[in-house]
């Protein structure tokens, strides 16, 4: 396929196009073609003015854009048959009753020119297989034999215009290779332009489904935001429960240390108590007894004054702790 020239399609020069395909080579340019309307258009002219230059045809003819060329670069039969006989060619119409009388099959020919709404594409055979040339392809197009016919006749059945290229192409590099060898063409290539739009279309379709997501489930930061402010207010919520329960773990600790200081307390009154208990014994006794006046005084005015008052607001303090303590505890059992 490499060596097959393939012109691609260029503004409206698909006429240049179409010949440099069809002699496999650079051989006609716009100024060319140009060149040979414009004589088209004087030969057309001069014949108008055969009439008298006067008349009201010739001064209608003048007034009238050229059949022949246009600006932007299209241009007519007459200039690609005129140009294909300075190669000693010429084109004959496929489906003319002249040729339809010849019933030469179309395997059995050269190349084919097709024209259709002002645009020109050539088919021919390079070595033992057929290829669509057209200019709006990527690339050229294999035609297998079989399928041959029923392409021209779907073409014509499109409106297609078809010409029989007759004469000797000149040789080219595809022809003499393919003569050789065949190739196979696994996929059919596309249009110029084709890839570009099914970009376009899948960029459009992207952003059609990111529109419809958009409207569906607007991106305004609030679902994030409640979402975020959902779990800040449970984290904030389990914070507080673990700063509740290690507040009630330190006050039970607490309550239980003064309950045992408490204890303590208590322990030494009671003893102290004794103390008194054998030192009121002692003295009431009849029997001598060891004086213990003054540890006697020392006990009895500590027993009155700091001991019991410790003991109480302690004993107090330990039980409200408790209480407290007590009811937290069932309240998170609960």
């Amino acid at each position: 396929m490499e060596s097959i020239f393939h012109e691609r399609q260029e503004g409206s020069l698909c006429a240049q196009h179409c010949l440099n395909n069809l002699l496999q080579g650079e051989y006609f340019s716009p100024v060319e073609l140009s060149s040979i309307a414009q004589q088209l258009d004087e030969e057309e002219r001069m014949r108008m003015a055969e009439g008298g230059v006067s008349s009201e045809e010739y001064r209608t003819f003048l007034q009238q854009p050229s059949v022949n060329m246009d600006d932007s670069g299209f241009f007519s039969i007459q200039v690609i048959s005129n140009a294909l006989k300075v190669w000693g060619l010429e084109l004959i119409l496929f489906n003319s009753p002249e040729y339809q009388r010849l019933g030469i099959d179309p395997i059995n020919e050269k190349s084919f020119i097709c024209n259709y709404k002002e645009h020109w594409f050539t088919v021919r055979k390079l070595g033992k297989q057929w290829f669509n040339l057209n200019s709006l392809l990527m690339g050229p197009e294999l035609i297998s034999d079989t399928y041959l016919a029923l392409f021209l006749a779907q073409l014509q059945q499109e409106g297609y215009s078809i010409f029989v290229v007759k004469g000797d192409l000149p040789d080219c590099e595809a022809d003499q290779l393919l003569q050789m060898i065949r190739v196979q063409q696994m996929q059919r290539p596309k249009l110029i332009g084709e890839e570009a739009a099914q970009s376009r279309d899948q960029r459009l379709s992207r952003g059609d489904v990111d529109q419809a997501i958009e409207v569906n489930h607007p991106f305004d930061g609030t679902g994030m935001l409640d979402e975020d402010e959902e779990n800040f207010q449970r984290a904030l919520a389990l914070s507080r429960q673990e700063i509740d329960m290690e507040d009630e773990e330190a006050d039970l600790r607490r309550a239980i240390q003064l309950s045992m200081q408490a204890v303590a307390v208590s322990s030494q009154a009671h003893h102290h108590r004794m103390c008194l208990s054998r030192l009121t014994a002692a003295r009431q006794s009849p029997f001598p007894q060891k004086s213990c006046e003054g540890e006697d005084k020392h006990i009895l005015k500590n027993s009155n004054n700091s001991y019991s008052s410790k003991i109480r607001l302690q004993t107090y303090r330990t039980k409200q702790l408790l209480v407290q303590a007590l009811q937290n505890l069932a309240q998170e059992e609960i």
